[in-house]
């Protein structure tokens, strides 16, 4: 489900980012394609859920300091609460690092305080804490999936209505809410749960009614001390008419469509095709290569991206190759080099320029 509606989101907002590209002179047109926009990235943010949920997001994760993590949040967390909701926070000194995607863990710190806010309606206090913890034999055995040995706890508290056991037992389940109809998801905790079994941990809940709630997180430390690096930017546009002749393989007609104007516009010249199979017959009857750079699907009738790469780049090993799917990396190429380039879906003109200008950043 949420493949295809990021072949959707793909179009809806990648259109709609070109159209406010030309910069509508009509202030009514500007604010409506303004809301289109938002609408489009809120459904994508839905979309990133269910994966999260089913732990087929694509993270990016890196050696992290939680402790730093935590801090960095916290000037987040004191506009997203209201004045009356104090935040204690109790940081053990010395605290190893953890392998994780720095943007989700903010995620999991965010949906966890909104679920306090919602619980404590007249105020109270949030309560985030860490520990180094040893996992014995016989506790981890306990655990589902998990070690022995030391892992890092991250525990978010807070004083409100709590839950009864019904409630707690169902709280990461998907769609599932207390609240009012319109008034959430029921994918927060959800996502939350898939963010952090994806990386490797374990998140629990303990909760009374009138009682407060604990959820409990744990993940395995790394050896190594890190420091939280900074995500570069992928909204970079390559130079306007940098040239190079580029192959787009895609079987939704609409994301092709777009996809080769957006980079028409850039300055690339673009043969598109529908399959592996279509793509071969253009590809493959010269000695040479004339292509720079072949953006594929991964997901196709007849033949799938990665079988087509391997092709290609057999008979021409210099051809630069991007994968495209709106399934997570994990999901579509599980047994593929990680270090070849992929473009999730949806993805706007700026982020496929930018991962074209990764492949090509030489000017040809």
């Amino acid at each position: 489900m949420a493949h295809d509606f990021n072949n959707l989101l793909t179009v809806i907002n990648g259109y709609c980012d070109a159209l406010l590209e030309k910069g509508p002179v009509n202030p009514f047109w500007r604010d409506s394609l303004n809301e289109v926009r938002q609408a489009g990235l809120r459904a994508a943010e839905l979309t990133q859920q269910l994966l999260a949920f089913s732990r087929k997001q694509v993270l990016q994760p890196r050696i992290v300091n939680l402790n730093q993590s935590v801090r960095d949040t916290e000037r987040i967390l004191r506009r997203l609460l209201p004045e009356s909701i104090a935040i204690d926070l109790n940081l053990a000194a010395a605290l190893p690092s953890v392998r994780a995607d720095t943007g989700q863990l903010v995620q999991v710190l965010l949906n966890l305080a909104s679920n306090a806010r919602d619980a404590m309606p007249a105020g109270g206090t949030l309560a985030i804490t860490t520990a180094l913890v040893q996992l014995s034999a016989d506790d981890a055995g306990g655990l589902s999936e998990m070690q022995p040995g030391p892992h890092v706890r991250l525990t978010v508290s807070d004083d409100g209505q709590g839950m009864d056991e019904e409630t707690r037992q169902r709280v990461f389940v998907p769609f599932f809410t207390t609240k009012a109809v319109g008034k959430g998801t029921g994918l927060g905790l959800a996502s939350v749960y898939g963010i952090i079994r994806q990386s490797g941990g374990h998140i629990d809940v303990s909760s009374q009614p009138g009682c407060g709630s604990t959820f409990t997180i744990l993940l395995p430390s790394v050896d190594q001390e890190g420091v939280t690096e900074t995500e570069q930017p992928d909204t970079v546009k390559p130079k306007s008419h940098v040239g190079g002749t580029i192959l787009l393989v895609e079987d939704e007609d609409q994301v092709c469509r777009f996809a080769a104007n957006a980079l028409r516009g850039a300055g690339y010249q673009i043969v598109t095709a529908r399959n592996g199979r279509e793509a071969l017959t253009y590809a493959t009857e010269s000695a040479v290569s004339p292509f720079d750079l072949m953006i594929t699907d991964v997901v196709m009738p007849e033949m799938g991206g990665p079988e087509l790469a391997n092709l290609m780049t057999r008979k021409y090993p210099q051809l630069k190759v991007i994968f495209m799917s709106g399934y997570s990396r994990q999901e579509a190429m599980p047994e593929d080099d990680p270090s070849r380039l992929f473009l999730e879906k949806p993805f706007d003109f700026q982020k496929l320029c930018a991962k074209v200008h990764e492949a090509l950043p030489i000017n040809l």
